[in-house]
């Protein structure tokens, strides 16, 4: 028994000793128990001094940390410190400074024990301005945004550029709001980007879309060199008002209502057009052009023709029957892009080069190719067609050919497609019937000869040009003579201009002969 008691009391005194040399370890060096964390942090042997700083960085970290509400393009920042960030568990430093170094010795053994075993976590704790951080979410209303419709241009490097087509935003305040509460409540430091939550509204027309329109379906380009000045201002200026256009599908277009009206105001110029058969000055001579280079590149896309007439009379700028007149309120040229994808529409002119192209997605197989073929079923010899027209401001001896005599002509346009170069179906594609017009000269009658008046007057009525050319001749000469014989002053008829005018102006385009409407082709 006396051993026993003797081993227990030895015991208990290696114990006392063990108490007292873990107790005093720490207490003595002034620093934190073993086994102390704060957050991930291990702030064992430090002071509280060195914690304290330690806490108050990582405070500060968090404080300057930049949170980034992005919504679309637009973003608003704001710091923690900025959305009501505090520090409430200031006497963190002191509770945790005092883990197993004050209170009795058994106390301080059994804690300090207990750290050895399990280590004791700390974490430091927060509040948040709630009205601060609904304010700043709230902020990002001012980006709502409508949707922005895309639209295409060619730019100066020949390739297709697609601008706009982006979605509507609409700020979801609430679910972005609980997105932002996430982050806060992980009090993790650094700067972060959050999406915000939005509701989308899509264009009907988006980038997506318009940025596969990369393949030409169909090109046309036709001359205009030899156009007068108005003329070739006409032509200009109407293919600008077609050039840029974009056709959803199932989407119409008409010239007509892309070019008109045709005036001085809406940038046209006077130039030669056809009225009743005649050569007149009229807005937007040549606006014809536009609309027939325009009809053969959407052929060549194999688009849906709904409306095309072609002039009355030929046209020297294309086949026959691959032309489409246009006449305001009567005739017009109309097609429906009937093809699965938009479709867009560039135009130039410069130079007297005239060009339409029209982009979309190719669809056709590659193997397959078409072309056009004009064929003449009958046609007439204009030689002979001559039309003459007194002119009662003109002296006897003016002599202009006003207008040059058209064929009359009936054509088809035949469609061959061919598969690996082998023809394999030829489709009519319309026909047409062109009217012949008669060279038609302007002739002066104007004299103090009666018997001279009357026989140019019987030769315009028969429409005999040799005949009035005979009487100009003779009657001038017997004129010379009489002035010569009496030396009369006779100004007006000695000074009348001999002028004879076999070339005609540059074709207009043609007009209905039987109606009094202007085509200004």
């Amino acid at each position: 028994m006396h051993r026993k008691w003797l081993l227990g009391a030895g015991t208990a005194l290696t114990l006392s000793a063990g108490v007292m040399f873990l107790s005093a370890s720490a207490e003595q060096a002034g620093v934190i128990s073993q086994g102390v964390f704060i957050g991930e942090t291990d702030i064992s042997g430090m002071t509280a001094e060195d914690a304290e700083a330690y806490v108050e960085g990582e405070v500060q970290k968090l404080e300057n940390s930049v949170i980034t509400l992005q919504m679309g393009d637009d973003q608003v920042s704001a710091t923690w410190k900025e959305l009501g960030l505090e520090w409430t568990n200031t006497d963190l430093i002191d509770e945790v400074s005092q883990i197993g170094t004050t209170g009795n010795i058994i106390r301080r053994y059994k804690e300090q024990k207990d750290l050895q075993n399990q280590s004791s976590h700390y974490e430091i704790e927060y509040t948040l301005d709630e009205d601060a951080e609904r304010s700043f979410v709230e902020s990002c209303r001012s980006f709502n945004s409508e949707p922005v419709e895309g639209s295409a241009y060619l730019g100066d490097d020949g390739a297709l550029h697609v601008e706009g087509g982006t979605d509507g935003l609409t700020l979801d305040a609430d679910a972005t709001f609980m997105s932002l509460k996430e982050h806060l409540d992980s009090r993790q430091a650094g700067d972060v980007l959050i999406e915000a939550t939005v509701e989308r509204t899509s264009p009907i027309v988006t980038a997506a879309m318009l940025e596969q329109m990369t393949d030409v379906l169909g090109s046309a380009t036709t001359d205009y060199s030899a156009s007068s000045w108005g003329r070739a201002q006409n032509v200009e200026n109407g293919t600008s008002k077609i050039n840029g256009t974009l056709l959803l599908p199932g989407e119409t277009f008409s010239v007509t209502d892309a070019v008109a009206p045709f005036t001085a105001e809406n940038g046209y110029e006077l130039a030669p057009s056809y009225e009743s058969g005649q050569v007149v000055d009229s807005y937007g001579g040549g606006i014809c052009q536009v609309s027939t280079t325009l009809y053969n590149a959407v052929l060549k896309a194999e688009l849906q023709v709904d409306a095309r007439s072609n002039h009355t009379m030929l046209v020297n700028y294309v086949d026959p029957s691959k032309d489409a007149a246009i006449a305001e309120g009567l005739m017009d040229f109309v097609f429906t892009n009937s093809l699965e994808n938009p479709i867009f529409i560039a135009g130039s002119a410069y130079y007297g080069t005239l060009n339409f192209t029209i982009f979309g997605v190719e669809t056709r197989p590659s193997n397959r190719s078409i072309e056009f073929v004009s064929e003449t079923i009958s046609q007439t010899d204009p030689a002979t067609n001559i039309k003459l027209v007194a002119k009662t401001d003109q002296n006897v001896g003016y002599l202009y050919q006003a207008q040059s005599p058209h064929q009359g002509l009936s054509a088809v346009l035949w469609k061959n497609i061919y598969y690996d170069g082998v023809l394999s179906e030829t489709i009519q594609v319309n026909s047409s019937n062109y009217l012949a017009s008669p060279a038609m000269y302007e002739v002066g009658v104007v004299t103090p000869n009666q018997a001279l008046s009357s026989a140019l007057y019987t030769a315009i009525s028969q429409n005999n040009l040799q005949q009035v050319q005979t009487l100009i001749a003779t009657g001038l000469q017997q004129q010379s003579e009489t002035q010569q014989q009496t030396e009369a002053p006779a100004q007006q008829q000695t000074e009348a201009p001999v002028q004879q005018q076999t070339e005609a102006p540059a074709d207009p385009g043609t007009a209905p002969a039987d109606e009094s409407v202007t085509v200004i082709g």
